[in-house]
């Protein structure tokens, strides 16, 4: 079983940007999302899978994204423009400007190892092998196969929750605290945290109600996920919030790594900070704590 450590960058939010909207995906080059997932797939009807192509092809030509990490959402591998979509990807990365760099592949609807393994291929035989992929997992097959789905490839360093899809298929009623849904979100997260990959937690459709956009972003950081996707850019600051790291946390994170380096100096193998203890196993999450708040500072979002 695949277990390395994945060191990843910030991804707090990840945006879905449908790839027919060109003045949409030039707006996002400003936006204050750390990932943009380029959609081929729900956010494009059918009529217009070429056009969506065709219009993403023209962007990233010309596009500058800064730091933001880019994917591209291609569609399910039993659909009718999965191959289509394989073809686009290696004359599109054949072309891009040195300056703009795709991460990786979302690839929707995965229920099995296999599913992973068959984008794989397709990628290896086309001269992609270095992407990364991100499953996405949104049917009851895909949350009770998500360990061997995170552990098919080493190339799979994120899982993406497909909250919607998923909630169908369970036959859920809409409800704010998601209960329905808190054993496969859980079991997901799991399956992310033993492979030392991150996780994404799915959209809040709601785009009026920014009290429950807020509810389900900390119910998702309680929850162990890494960011959350949305779907407009105005659920990006309180997700980027959500997810980020507060004036407390930083605090709390600095005193533990100074008083461990003072313990350290000491020959000891414990120390106490505002009344808790602390042992070794907190300063690897004091440390990603510091690291992610200068890579927010540093990117200016």
């Amino acid at each position: 079983m695949i277990n390395q450590k994945v060191y990843s960058s910030l991804r707090r939010s990840a945006l879905y940007m449908p790839a027919t909207k060109q003045r949409a995906m030039t707006k996002a080059e400003s936006l204050p999302a750390d990932v943009i997932i380029f959609d081929l797939e729900d956010a494009v009807n059918s009529a217009e899978k070429a056009l969506a192509r065709q219009r993403l092809h023209e962007q990233l030509a010309h596009a500058d994204y800064g730091p933001r990490e880019l994917v591209i959402r291609i569609n399910a591998v039993d659909s009718t423009w999965y191959h289509d979509d394989i073809i686009f990807l290696s004359e599109l990365l054949s072309s891009l400007p040195s300056s703009l760099c795709l991460s990786a592949i979302a690839v929707p609807k995965v229920e099995a190892a296999t599913d992973v393994l068959t984008v794989k291929h397709a990628l290896n035989s086309v001269k992609l092998d270095h992407l990364n992929l991100w499953p996405m997992i949104e049917t009851p097959a895909g949350v009770l196969d998500v360990r061997a789905i995170v552990n098919a490839d080493e190339s799979i360093n994120c899982l993406v929750m497909g909250t919607s899809d998923l909630s169908k298929e369970l036959r859920l009623n809409s409800n704010d605290e998601r209960l329905g849904l808190l054993f496969s979100l859980s079991q997901c997260v799991l399956a992310a945290r033993e492979r030392n990959v991150d996780i994404l937690d799915g959209v809040c459709l709601d785009l009026n109600d920014q009290s429950l956009l807020a509810q389900q972003a900390e119910q998702g950081k309680a929850l162990g996920f890494t960011g959350k996707t949305v779907i407009h850019p105005d659920q990006l600051l309180i997700t980027n919030t959500a997810f980020g790291v507060d004036a407390a946390a930083l605090a709390e994170a600095q005193d533990i790594l100074k008083a461990w380096r003072l313990a350290e100096q000491k020959g000891e193998g414990l120390t106490v900070v505002n009344g808790k203890l602390i042992e070794s196993l907190h300063i690897e999450e004091a440390q990603r704590i510091v690291t992610d708040h200068d890579e927010i500072v540093s990117r200016g979002f």
